[in-house]
């Protein structure tokens, strides 16, 4: 196989990688990540550090990570610092096409069984990935609300336990936010709002009564599980034809995985040692490992996580630049309302006189 002489070029995403402000000194420094602090301390000065609504529809690194990509109805790459998102990201028919569902026609949305939790005044979405449904019970609650939305014309497919899909042809206009974004917040202020609102939260209410009492959460009352007892509703989109582009792609976070049609390749479930035997000329690699334990406040997790972060990558795509197999390496680094830009090269990586620090990602 011929050399490939092209300047190789990896950007990472890395979702809630900076700390919460408050706590982010005493998380630091129970840290050893020799190699990101090196990528770190040793990136180029024109760092930039954007800050976003808190109450934004999506989070920064989904905002980020979709504005790679050519989708509709979405927020143009040059997104101004502090300018708010005002729908989440257009992603249900590239979701459909990555689960093998034909999408020819109509408007969709993406539909997440989910758990809200009643605190003392208000509802909270709890994190999504803590359902654990198995495909027997997902089909079982998919089958009881079906009828639901047959007799409203919503047409309501199923895509796999966690991500099922309903046509809502006159609801263009209706702004919808992530499950990430809205989690472990009141739900009033993330709910849809717009053309459909009021027939979507109609619905809405049926299926959380028909699931109040259904067998399947009496059951997963028993084994100490969550109440399935709500859907979440988000991601817009017109059915379109997809195009691939030029990127190369390596591990979409779940949600985004059918943005890999967008790409020129993309593999999944990549090891480090595969990026590098890659030598992407524009690879886009996403790191998802903090993203839960930041969610649900589980720092002695997000530590763990990271450590295993450094050890599985980091090392390894330091080794490579120092040896020449990457050329230049791009750090997108975020956490609820900020994205830290970082960049490193081969010869910025020579800069011996800046110590390994990871003071950069302090706020």
């Amino acid at each position: 196989m011929p050399y490939n002489l092209a300047m190789s070029h990896l950007t990472i995403l890395l979702p809630f990688g900076l700390p919460r402000p408050e706590l982010a000194r005493d998380l630091l420094r129970e840290l050893k990540l020799p190699a990101l602090a090196t990528l770190v301390a040793r990136a180029k000065k024109e760092d930039s550090r954007r800050e976003f609504d808190e109450f934004a529809r999506a989070l920064p690194h989904e905002m980020w990570l979709s504005a790679q990509f050519p989708l509709l109805s979405f927020v143009p790459a040059n997104l101004l610092p502090g300018q708010d998102v005002q729908n989440s990201p257009a992603l249900a028919c590239a979701a459909m096409r990555a689960l093998s569902l034909p999408v020819e026609q109509g408007n969709w949305f993406m539909l997440h069984p989910a758990h809200i939790h009643i605190a003392r005044d208000h509802l909270v979405l709890t994190d999504i990935r803590q359902i654990d449904l198995s495909e027997v019970d997902a089909r079982e609650l998919f089958d009881a609300a079906a009828p639901l939305f047959a007799e409203v014309g919503r047409e309501l497919l199923y895509g796999d336990a966690n991500t099922w899909f309903m046509r809502a042809d006159g609801w263009h206009g209706l702004l919808t936010s992530t499950p990430d974004a809205t989690c472990g917040h009141n739900i009033d202020i993330w709910m849809p709002q717009g053309e459909g609102a009021r027939d979507w939260r109609k619905l809405q209410n049926e299926v959380q009564m028909l699931w109040f009492a259904h067998p399947l959460n009496e059951r997963r009352q028993i084994q100490g599980k969550q109440a399935v007892n709500s859907l979440w509703l988000w991601g817009g989109a017109p059915a379109t034809v997809s195009s691939p582009g030029q990127r190369e792609v390596f591990n979409l976070p779940d949600g985004f995985r059918g943005l890999g049609q967008y790409a020129r390749t993309v593999l999944a479930n990549a090891s480090a040692a595969d990026v590098i035997a890659a030598r992407p000329e524009n690879g886009l690699l996403t790191l998802d490992l903090l993203i839960q334990p930041a969610l649900t406040g589980e720092w002695s997790s997000w530590l763990e996580q990271l450590q295993t972060l450094e050890s599985n990558w980091f090392a390894p795509l330091l080794q490579a630049m120092q040896q020449g197999q990457l050329d230049q390496l791009s750090l997108i680094v975020t956490d609820s309302s900020h994205v830290l830009e970082l960049h490193t090269s081969r010869f910025s990586l020579k800069k011996f006189w800046r110590k390994p620090s990871l003071t950069r990602l302090l706020p």
